[in-house]
């Protein structure tokens, strides 16, 4: 008699049954992690972020393709600047980790960088934390671990992410390092681009936490994290020290608000799934029976997100507005909710957003009627 199945194993069973018949999950990287923390209450992207689904493939079977991701020459670029940066065992890098972060420290010089070869993500996780605690135990010196795995517990399942680099200093300090491929122009990057890259590297720093809260003595996980990016339009490396407190502060607070990819599963119809080779009717049933929380900010974060744009303005969400505009609205969810309040149709005059809408109705009128005199 088989040993019965425990709960961990009956969930990845189920995700895969999500997935599909032999179809291989994708990984969550930490873009999509800080994508999903930034809307932590959308439960379909939970569940198919959740499930390894494709959502690019899911997003064209559905009818509504996305141009969302990097393009094969911006990745191209990007790995031949972080070769260079690597280039030599890592001189260079560590070079800037000492003038950007620990100035203090010894001049970085025989590096130790080990091999972090292993099979599968749980084994390079096994190879990441056994290289770090001997690190650890060997203070004085600097460490560079390229591309290592780390694991991240979200939503009751792991998921694993590989940052470009991660420094332990000689004080057994780390530092997560991020490798991008837009210019630092006179010194300063695009905020919007410094942004994202913050908010991913939150995401790295709260996996080496975990990582490090099993140590003990408990290394420092440094909230300053270096980033290094062409300088100017060359490509020469130049790099920036950036303070991640607010967005891992932020990070952290929405993982935690993410409603358990187990209960979500455990609530679909028995049968679901969401194979791109399913016919396009019972595919967006499937999709459909999972509830989505749109907003504009999806557009540049979700593979899925000119769908559920499509399905929201048919619904007449307000949520399509942008969520400042929905929090304006309080308890009235649709636009036609909103118009009816507005003309005095529906709504309690003792609501304050309502009491705004027909203020700003009363006035709109006046100024028409002063325009047609």
């Amino acid at each position: 008699m088989p040993p019965p199945r425990t709960r961990g194993t009956a969930l990845r069973h189920r995700l895969a049954e999500l997935r599909g018949p032999d179809v291989p999950a994708k990984a969550l990287d930490a873009r999509a992690l800080a994508a999903l923390a930034a809307n932590p209450g959308c439960a379909r992207r939970a569940i198919l972020d959740g499930a390894g689904v494709n959502k690019a493939a899911l997003a064209s079977a559905l009818g509504s393709p996305s141009a969302f991701g990097q393009s094969q020459f911006a990745l191209t670029r990007g790995n031949a600047f972080e070769a260079k940066v690597k280039a030599d065992g890592g001189a260079e890098l560590l070079r800037l980790v000492h003038e950007k972060l620990d100035r203090s420290a010894e001049p970085p010089a025989d590096a130790r960088v080990p091999d972090l070869t292993a099979t599968g993500p749980q084994g390079r996780t096994a190879r990441t934390a056994l290289e770090l605690r001997e690190a650890a135990a060997h203070p004085g010196a600097w460490t560079l671990l390229d591309h290592p795995m780390l694991a991240l517990d979200v939503a009751g399942s792991p998921a694993f992410l590989e940052p470009d680099a991660v420094v332990v200093h000689p004080d057994g300090s780390w530092t997560v390092v991020e490798i991008k491929s837009f210019p630092l122009l006179d010194g300063s990057a695009d905020p919007a681009k410094v942004g994202a890259a913050a908010r991913q590297a939150a995401v790295y720093v709260l996996a080496l936490e975990e990582l490090a809260a099993r140590l003990e003595p408990a290394p420092r996980v440094r909230h300053r994290i270096l980033l290094v990016c062409p300088r100017d339009f060359s490509n020469q490396p130049a790099a920036s020290a950036v303070d991640i407190r607010k967005q891992r502060a932020v990070t952290a607070r929405q993982l935690a608000r993410l409603t358990r990819i187990e209960d979500i599963a455990d609530a679909l119809p028995e049968g679901t799934c969401f194979s791109p080779e399913l016919p396009a009717e019972e595919l967006t049933a499937a999709v459909e029976s999972v509830p989505a929380t749109y907003a504009p900010e999806c557009l540049s974060a979700c593979e899925l997100a000119f769908h559920c744009r499509n399905r929201s303005r048919e619904t007449g969400a307000v949520t399509s507005l942008g969520r400042p505009v929905r929090a304006e609205l309080g308890g009235l969810t649709t636009v036609e909710d909103v118009l009816a309040a507005a003309r005095g149709e529906a709504g309690d005059p003792g609501d304050p957003a309502v009491a705004a809408l027909r203020r700003a109705a009363a006035l709109r009128a006046e100024a028409l009627e002063a325009a047609c005199r």
